[in-house]
């Protein structure tokens, strides 16, 4: 029978795209809104704010990850051209350093060999890709599932703050926004970090510090440019 286990590897793309996304959406609209608020403006001038920060932001995350996955796939691609020329013109020198690798991890040379001989014959262009490159199905680039779950997360994220200031009056809003979004951030980074095998606790705490030192930033800036307009 066989033995089945999970695990967490396979979700590091999406994983790191969407908990990226959702931070940043929570943090960079909390502290827009906080700022603007901060500066003595009306709501309808801070919900704008808030929408502006969200469309922008959802489709800068989904540009930015597209763009910045999509650079890794090319380099994994050429890599992998690059290899598959190399078993093309000298097969016998790359089962040499694939055997080479199994040696550094452990085997005996004869074994070694065997292994990389029999890799070879099964699949030689996917056994340099996973044992020489670091290249695996699982952990392989993918631009547009990157992108889509960076900009839903972002607007996910994002909503919540905006959310608030229809319901919030507009002289406690970014005491309220911030504390919220605070509570937010630790949820976030508690999951995440629960998600991929880490602590909580950790997770947590450093998200959320992040989180204060934006909102005290744009707080202190909104405070000093309304008060010079006023």
């Amino acid at each position: 029978m066989r033995h089945l286990e999970l695990h967490r590897t396979d979700r590091i793309g999406w994983l790191r795209a969407a908990v990226l996304g959702a931070n940043d959406g929570i943090v960079s609209t909390a502290s827009l809104i906080v700022g603007v608020a901060s500066a003595n403006t009306g709501r309808d001038a801070i919900l704008l704010a808030g929408i502006a920060g969200l469309v922008a932001g959802a489709f800068s995350m989904a540009a930015g990850e597209y763009v910045s996955v999509s650079s890794q796939a090319d380099t994994e691609q050429a890599d992998l051209a690059r290899e598959r020329g190399e078993l093309a013109v000298n097969p016998a020198a790359e089962e040499e350093e694939l055997a080479h690798i199994y040696v550094g991890r452990g085997l005996e040379p004869p074994l070694a060999r065997t292994v990389a001989q029999q890799l070879m014959a099964h699949d030689a262009l996917g056994a340099h890709a996973r044992d020489e490159l670091g290249i695996s199905e699982m952990v392989t680039a993918r631009p547009v599932q990157a992108a889509l779950a960076s900009a839903a997360t972002f607007a996910v994220g994002a909503a919540l703050p905006v959310l608030t200031i229809l319901v919030v009056p507009v002289q406690s809003l970014a005491l309220i926004v911030s504390v919220a979004s605070l509570l937010c951030l630790a949820g976030l980074g508690a999951v995440a970090a629960h998600v991929g095998g880490a602590s909580p606790w950790r997770g947590a705490a450093r998200v959320t510090f992040w989180g204060v030192l934006a909102m005290i930033g744009t707080a202190a800036i909104g405070h000093l440019f309304g008060t010079t307009v006023s």
